[in-house]
């Protein structure tokens, strides 16, 4: 019951928000990097911010670094999506945030060389996170692919967090996705909710990964991670800006040049995710070698359709 007052309430918010964004003008023009063709309310994600407020005055605050970080990199990012910010002061607050995970995580009593791995990786994943939010319902449904993993490893496998931070943020996905996770969007998440929902995951996979001592269990962002990483390197190839918007990512050659429709695209990666996650887990003590095939699998899949398919992307730039 009172999960169903909360997810009330935040269905509220959002709408509530709905109407702020249409009153202050937050909203997403297409532009030829788009994948969209209308006008639609930008900064939807905003939702996820209260869910994790909801979470911390509850659980009698629960996690304050945690909660510090992320009041932080929502506020920068929900700037960004009203303004655009200095890259420099985005990039500069999000070290900010991470390093206030690093406390909450207790990773400086750890060697200096694991905090330097730890701050590119998170930074690689919250960027990447934003990178990949380019059609509707894919930030929604790969994060409760995610998060549902995340769910299950905490009640059966191996407790590493409280149980209500991922009630909640499996509530403001749903609120979310109720609005996204359609073929005419009535709102996209923004920066600020794909960079938060990516600190959340973020903070929950690295609380997993230094209880049980697994870094293996990075392979539940592995989808994600392949199409970015490649994408990069593609790009770089391509003697492009890499801080620059593109259309190059595979997910939006699929859902650009191939027609394929967003919720398929979308729905391909979670369920994908979904499925990868769950071999992790099964896979036991061989999961370092069922990690290596996986992540060559996805390789080669993207290498794939990218050689295949990308003149099309070329031809529709000419």
């Amino acid at each position: 019951m009172i999960y169903f007052i909360i997810a009330i309430v935040l269905f509220g918010l959002q709408l509530f928000y709905f109407r702020l964004a249409d009153r202050f003008n937050i909203i997403d023009k297409p532009n030829e990097r788009s994948s969209h063709t209308r006008i639609t309310l930008r900064g939807g994600g905003i939702i996820f911010y209260p869910a994790v407020l909801i979470f911390f005055v509850t659980s009698g605050f629960l996690y304050p670094w945690f909660w510090v970080g992320l009041s932080l990199i929502s506020i920068i990012s929900f700037a960004d999506d009203i303004k655009p910010q200095s890259s420099k002061l985005r990039l500069s607050i999000h070290f900010v945030a991470i390093l206030l995970l690093f406390m909450q995580w207790g990773l400086f009593n750890f060697p200096w060389y694991y905090w330097i791995f730890a701050l590119v990786l998170c930074t690689g994943i919250v960027n990447a996170y934003n990178f990949m939010d380019g059609i509707n319902g894919i930030t929604g449904a790969y994060s409760m692919a995610g998060i549902i993993c995340l769910w299950y490893i905490n009640n059966y496998v191996s407790t590493f967090t409280d149980n209500r931070l991922i009630y909640l943020t499996i509530i403001a996905l749903l609120v979310f996705c109720f609005f996204n996770f359609r073929k005419k969007a009535r709102c996209f998440a923004g920066d600020v909710g794909s960079v938060s929902m990516a600190f959340i995951v973020v903070f929950l996979l690295g609380q997993l990964i230094i209880s049980s001592g697994n870094f293996s269990y990075i392979m539940l962002l592995s989808v994600y991670g392949v199409d970015a990483v490649l994408t990069i390197a593609h790009r770089i190839t391509l003697r492009e800006n890499i801080f620059k918007p593109h259309r190059k990512h595979l997910y939006q050659l699929l859902a650009n040049e191939l027609k394929v429709p967003h919720l398929i695209v979308s729905g391909a990666y979670a369920v994908l995710q979904l499925i990868i996650s769950m071999g992790l887990l099964l896979s036991g003590t061989h999961h370092v070698i069922y990690s290596l095939l996986v992540i060559t699998g996805l390789c080669t899949t993207y290498v794939c359709i990218k050689k295949k398919y990308f003149f099309l992307h070329t031809a529709n730039r000419q």
